[in-house]
């Protein structure tokens, strides 16, 4: 007996999307937020300058990847 596999509607799909880029949006908003205490914990900028760059190019890879998957610009 060979199980059937079940399709989800494109809505749920979306909705799956979401909960998932929420937790990596999270992610880069809390390297950039690691990186600002960084930077005023310690007497040097550049080290949680690197951490608020990562946080930064983590959120436009993200975004880059939710408008490729829904093609927001038609």
């Amino acid at each position: 007996m060979v199980k059937q596999k079940k399709r989800m509607t494109p809505d749920q799909e979306f909705e799956i999307m979401k909960l998932v880029l929420d937790k990596f949006l999270w992610l880069g908003f809390v390297v950039m937020g690691w990186g600002m205490y960084t930077s005023i914990r310690d007497t040097t900028v550049l080290p949680g300058l690197w951490y608020m760059i990562a946080g930064a190019v983590l959120l436009l890879l993200f975004m880059i990847l939710i408008i490729k998957e829904y093609e927001i610009w038609k």
